[in-house]
């Protein structure tokens, strides 16, 4: 396929930082300015909501209620929305740091596309559904599988419902803020800084797994295995649509499985499982990304970019 005139040289999506502009010190700055807005920025700006939402509904003095919310101790409403909220924020300072260190335009965080291909986001979106069903149906047969869900559904109480429906609308933006700050500007950083689109993906899914705090042997390889997984699928399919379907999804029901007859505390606190898990992860993992390469081979789904990713010098802030 010949390039439109003004074309730069076709990258794979973690060099896309690459350009004809790069230079060595906006990885590095925007490295530094990512760290900040992950510990710093996104936190401070949670705690606003996290705010707002407890002086909505809250029982005892507010400085208490307000210091249980961002501690998620217990878990609310307004602690998930906090958190969901504080992670989402990592999808504008992703497209922000490219824009303006690297200057280039936050659509290629998406895809080489560049931006959301809405068909294949779809496709993918369903393809979820049938390694998270293959994956249940897998934890019925497997021995040693402990679910830890109750045989009786959960009371429905206006707490439940109000965790419901943050759970709903707001656990999609918390796996997309995940997806554009590891597996989007970390995973093109890092592939700029090592022209090693394998670096790449190994650093961002040890990474992605580390800032999951606190957690034993096999919960910490159930979340680098998704990591490569969902890595090495950008790798190939050059976006993060496949990545942000799984986690969507992943997300949804493991809430939604933990509102109906497990528990919320336990679900997002969790810190440990045993090896036995690991062959669930494994199944779904690797059954996702045979059907996904798949259907990305079938739709001509392309790994590299065909147009200039760069902005013009009036458009980079």
């Amino acid at each position: 396929m010949s390039l439109p005139e003004g074309a730069e040289e076709p990258r794979t999506y973690p060099l896309v930082l690459r350009t004809g502009a790069y230079a060595w010190w906006q990885p590095v700055v925007g490295l530094v300015l990512a760290v900040l807005a992950f510990a710093l920025f996104a936190p401070l700006v949670g705690q606003l909501i996290a705010a707002g939402a407890v002086a909505i509904d809250h029982e005892g003095s507010f400085s208490d209620a307000f210091e249980r919310t961002v501690e998620l101790e217990p878990v609310t409403w307004q602690g998930l929305l906090y958190l969901n909220l504080l992670l989402a924020l990592l999808v504008p300072t992703a497209i922000g740091i490219v824009r303006v260190v690297h200057r280039v335009s936050g659509k290629f965080l998406m895809s080489v596309g560049p931006g959301i291909r809405w068909p294949f986001f779809r496709v993918c979106l369903g393809l979820s559904l049938v390694a998270i069903a293959v994956q249940l149906v897998a934890s019925t047969v497997l021995p040693g599988i402990d679910s830890g869900l109750s045989d009786s559904p959960n009371d429905v109480t206006g707490a439940l419902v109000a965790m419901a429906l943050v759970v709903l609308l707001t656990t999609p933006l918390q796996a997309m803020g995940e997806e554009y700050f590891f597996r989007g500007y970390l995973m093109q950083a890092f592939g700029a800084l090592t022209r090693r689109p394998w670096a790449a993906v190994l650093i961002t899914s040890l990474l992605f797994a580390l800032a999951h705090g606190v957690q034993n042997a096999p919960l910490f390889l159930d979340r680098f295995t998704f990591g490569l997984m969902a890595g090495y699928v950008v790798v190939r399919t050059g976006g993060l649509e496949a990545g942000i379907a799984l986690h969507v999804w992943n997300n949804l029901f493991a809430f939604g499985l933990a509102l109906g007859l497990g528990s919320i505390d336990e679900t997002l606190h969790i810190s440990e499982v045993g090896w036995s898990n690991l062959p669930l992860s494994l199944i779904q993992n690797g059954l996702y990304l045979v059907l996904v390469l798949a259907a990305a081979n079938r739709m001509g789904i392309t790994s590299r970019t065909d147009r200039p990713v760069l902005l013009p010098a009036s458009a980079a802030v």
